[in-house]
């Protein structure tokens, strides 16, 4: 979602300063064995959209600019951001500030006393019944935080956009058959000819945006992927954001050092905005679970590390926050791997299971429709519940550490095969992280309690368990396991020590302490050299 990052006092939130992270390390490396392999299997996040409109605002300085509004945003700050600090991530960076308004358990309990006496007191109408959706749903533009801004035409939001590169094709309006479906997907029909450029090969995916096919560049002969995204306003009105975003990247980095997917080509399409970009292997998330959630070597989670942390900080230095990083957007450039048999135990004679070695851990990092301008607007809510931050559950404004926190969930998924937290309930996924990373530090908490009182009990607690809470839920929480005392990642070695002090760094409760992704590059951890392992 865009957004415009909340802005932090100084006296809020301190200077991201850290330790001194430079250590003595141990030549001698003992190579452990790969972890077992878990049983269970991740649960998979639910699916969040938030409608988009997309407005001209004149500034302050009176020049016209374009925004993005959010159904469920605020109008942003009218203090101006300052332009130059220290140690942060960029010049013009300012940590998010802890905005949320001040909210008493005293006053929780009167707002919903009250909603519910007049819920009560209202009389009930009889149910209507549910009439069919229209096949196209028609966005709404919200009107809140519109100054000296026009109000832009909802139905001038299906208008074919101008293309990348050259005039746009809109063919639905020359009377042909239609192609999409009841839910505004494009239809994919092989050997389509898609812009009058794009032979259409095999669909390689789909989601909430719309669909991913491989086709044939008839122009260089060369496959490409494209992403086809729904004949909806609000989706077309992100798209129109990633596209901004992926010519930036493309823009700042021609040779793509910084292994962000690169925009080859975009245009509207019979009222689908297309993005073309080149033809990669599949997603991380899609490999491990193709090997049974088997963790990565080592050495590969070194290599996947450092690349990662590269692309965010240089997302960073571009005042962007990705908000939306985990495996599955995350691509292997090649996905060829090798077969080896592994010891189940390490009894000899063992039986042995199949474990799949990649030839190359190259990657790319992807979707950018939810990448956010720093002095732009935000949703309240972003991430994928998974890879989620403390601070973004409980409404204290968010910032460049999201990233940070969602990358040390992914490495430690990295390292295990499975998801850290799995959960789709705030007060549950605030337990576990307390299981996992220890205690909140008391200032982070009361910030917590004054945004988010139903969560608190006396003295800043968490307020776990609820006495609703299930015998299950209350058992999941239980069973997670603890970063502090080495049950997840054991300090067997100086390879497993770095690895877990850099981890430990990245899911920091308090976003002002956590570690910067540009700190992290020069972690002792990557001064290691790890041998190949399975």
């Amino acid at each position: 979602m865009q957004a415009a990052v909340h802005h932090l006092a100084p006296q809020a939130l301190p200077q991201y300063t850290h330790p001194s992270l430079n250590r003595p390390l141990n030549a001698n490396i003992n190579v452990v064995p790969t972890p077992p392999l878990p049983t269970r299997k991740r649960k998979r996040a639910h699916q969040y959209t938030v409608s988009y409109s997309e407005v001209q605002e004149v500034d302050s300085a009176g020049r016209l600019r374009e925004v993005i509004v959010i159904e469920d945003t605020p109008p942003p700050s009218t203090v101006s951001p300052a332009t130059s600090h220290t140690q942060l991530y960029s010049a013009s960076y300012q940590p998010p500030v802890y905005s949320a308004p001040i909210r008493t358990r005293a006053r929780a309990a009167a707002e919903a006393q009250a909603l519910s006496a007049s819920t009560s007191s209202a009389v009930v109408a009889p149910a209507q019944k549910k009439r069919k959706r229209d096949p196209v749903d028609v966005g709404t533009v919200s009107k809140k935080a519109l100054t000296n801004g026009q109000l832009q035409n909802a139905a001038g939001a299906n208008k074919s956009l101008p293309s990348g590169s050259g005039p746009a094709v809109d063919d639905a309006s020359k009377g042909q058959v239609p192609c999409d479906d009841k839910e505004g997907h494009y239809i994919i029909v092989p050997n389509d000819l898609i812009y009058r450029r794009y032979r259409t090969i095999r669909l390689l995916g789909q989601g909430t945006f719309g669909k991913v096919v491989e086709a044939l560049d008839t122009e260089s002969n060369k496959r490409v992927a494209i992403k086809i995204i729904r004949a909806i306003p609000k989706y077309r009105d992100a798209s129109k954001i990633e596209v901004r975003v992926l010519q930036k990247l493309k823009e700042r980095d021609p040779m793509n050092r910084h292994k962000c997917i690169h925009l080859l080509h975009w245009f509207d399409h019979r009222n689908h905005i297309c993005l073309v970009s080149e033809l990669l292997g599949m997603c991380v998330y899609d490999f491990l679970k193709e090997n049974e959630f088997a963790p990565f070597p080592r050495h590969h989670i070194q290599s996947f590390a450092r690349q990662l942390l590269g692309s965010v900080a240089f997302l960073h230095e571009l005042h962007l926050v990705h908000t939306d990083l985990k495996p599955e957007n995350i691509l292997l450039v090649n996905s060829d791997y090798r077969i080896h048999q592994i010891p189940i135990s390490s009894k000899r004679g063992a039986p042995t299971r199949s474990k799949r070695i990649l030839d190359s851990t190259d990657i790319r990092l992807i979707d950018f429709g939810s990448a956010t301008f720093e002095e732009e607007y935000h949703s309240s809510v972003v991430s994928t519940r998974h890879y989620r931050a403390p601070e973004i559950i409980l409404g204290l404004g968010w910032s460049y550490p999201c990233d940070a926190f969602s990358l040390g969930c992914i490495l430690v998924e990295f390292y295990t095969g499975m998801a850290l937290f799995q959960t789709h309930d705030n007060l549950e996924h605030l337990a576990m992280m307390e299981q996992v990373m220890g205690k909140m530090p008391e200032r982070f908490a009361r910030s917590g309690a004054r945004s988010k009182p139903e969560y608190f009990k006396e003295g800043c607690k968490l307020d776990w368990p609820k006495p609703k809470a299930s015998r299950q839920s209350k058992k999941e929480v239980r069973a997670c396991r603890s970063l502090q005392v080495g049950e997840i990642i054991p300090a067997t070695d100086t390879i497993n020590r770095q690895f877990l002090d850099l981890v430990r760094r990245l899911l920091t409760f308090d976003p002002a302490q956590r570690i910067t992704v540009r700190d992290a590059l020069n972690h002792p951890y990557f001064t290691l050299q790890i041998p190949n392992e399975l």
